[in-house]
């Protein structure tokens, strides 16, 4: 593959050609005979072999399928999008008008109240089946009046989904809350100065949080092609938390430092040696992002804490590690909720590793695959029988440069340093992709 092609068409963030089904893999070690369900990760894959920008390719879910021990398929499928199937349909018209039920839905999978969605944040989401076929485009039975974050974050106390929008036109975020059994039910404007690049966002027990940061859309670049955001610093960086469950009201904002966030690992709620509120935020933070466009890409993300009090106003930062991250996760069970762990990629600077946090010890642990063995996002899976909030497994697919090919690895999280408890080869490779989640059987 020539290296005169954009860094997003080769190697192994290539394409690959094919959809594919392979059964009853061959398994190196013992995978965990309770990890019964799916592993489904995203990515963009563009079915042309081309795209402008690596955020821009057609979704392609990468999926195994593991019960008892056993891995029993392994299969890739398109999403099978309006984008992908009506190449000239466009999602904004030319009076401005925006139709959301086209996007390439190529960022995230994550399932609720027995739906799968595959997810872009300009558009609805798809709806999949566990075999991976697209069923179609889902907007909560027609409620649903904007683009869906490709993160919602899903509170394991209250079993809702939250989640919100932004567009390029007012309104510029919008706010929604769906209950446990799928049902939207609250839907709430958040004013905000401008078309922001919001990636991301939080939640606590109690509260919501947004990053209004500044990455704006450039109604030039986007006449252009590609990518149309651009780091601005004239539009300032602040971030915003507004009580769950509030009705027409708005968020306080929180002054921060100018920076940007494509992720965050996760925030909750504390109280200070006085009594007071605060908010924790961990986030893998940018310094600028895209200042010399979106093609000039370093990641130069690392692990940095918000501290929002919300009874004095007062902000504080600090940057917990130098090394070079993204895809922070946190164990699922405690999205929103005090964490002693995190797990982030750091496969950076040809350090091929999957790193654990202890955040309260002040320490990090990697699982270093070599020079040649790539991963990518690390999803923690618990132990039926956990003990302790780091008790199970991590899971990702490798890849491995020097073979051009691809595994399904399983990690015990306790023991980082250790071999993979698992490994199963898979009958192509799987190009690097976005995020992904585990959708246990239901008991």
């Amino acid at each position: 593959m020539t290296t005169d092609l954009p860094f997003h068409l080769r190697g192994n963030y290539a394409p690959v050609n094919e959809e594919v089904t392979a059964l009853d893999l061959q398994i190196t070690g013992s995978l965990p005979a309770e990890l019964s369900g799916h592993y489904l990760r995203n990515g963009a894959n563009p079915k042309s072999g081309t795209s402008p920008h690596w955020f821009a390719g057609d979704g392609m879910i990468h999926g195994m399928r593991l019960r008892e021990g056993k891995a029993e398929w392994y299969r890739n499928r398109w999403v099978q999008t309006r984008a992908l199937n009506e190449p000239d349909a466009k999602m904004i018209g030319e009076t401005g008008d925006v139709d959301r039920t086209i996007g390439v839905n190529n960022t995230h999978v994550v399932s609720h109240a027995d739906r799968i969605l595959a997810l872009v944040e300009s558009s609805f989401p798809c709806e999949l089946s566990p075999e991976l076929e697209t069923l179609g485009v889902y907007d909560f039975d027609g409620k649903l009046n904007s683009a869906m974050t490709a993160h919602p974050k899903i509170c394991p106390v209250t079993g809702e989904m939250h989640f919100f929008g932004y567009g390029f036109f007012e309104p510029f975020l919008t706010y929604h809350r769906v209950d446990a059994s799928g049902a939207l039910v609250q839907t709430e404007v958040i004013d905000v100065p401008g078309p922001t690049m919001i990636h991301d966002f939080s939640i606590t027990e109690t509260q919501v949080i947004f990053m209004d940061l500044p990455v704006i859309f450039d109604f030039d670049l986007a006449m252009q092609g590609g990518m149309p955001y651009r780091f601005d610093d004239d539009y300032g960086a602040r971030v915003g938390v507004m009580e769950r469950g509030a009705v027409n009201t708005q968020p306080t904002w929180f002054d921060v430092d100018p920076c940007y966030v494509f992720h965050p690992l996760n925030s909750f709620d504390t109280t200070n040696d006085a009594g007071e509120h605060e908010v924790v935020i961990d986030t893998a933070r940018y310094p600028e992002l895209w200042r010399q466009g979106s093609t000039n890409f370093k990641n130069d993300a690392q692990l940095h804490r918000w501290t929002l009090n919300l009874d004095t106003g007062a902000v504080s930062e600090a940057g917990l590690d130098d090394r070079q991250i993204e895809f922070p996760r946190v164990a699922e069970h405690l999205v929103g909720l005090p964490n002693r762990y995190g797990y982030v990629d750091s496969s950076f600077d040809d350090q091929n590793a999957i790193v654990k946090y202890d955040l309260e010890a002040g320490t990090a642990v990697g699982h270093d695959f070599g020079p040649d063995q790539i991963p990518g996002e690390a999803v923690f899976v618990a132990a039926d029988d956990a003990t302790a909030e780091d008790d199970g497994w991590l899971m990702t697919f490798v890849y491995n440069k020097s073979t051009d090919s691809s595994e399904f690895v399983v990690l015990d999280a306790t023991d980082m340093t250790a071999d993979p408890v698992a490994s199963v080869a898979l009958p192509q490779r799987v190009p690097f992709g976005f995020h992904g989640s585990w959708i246990p059987d239901k008991d």
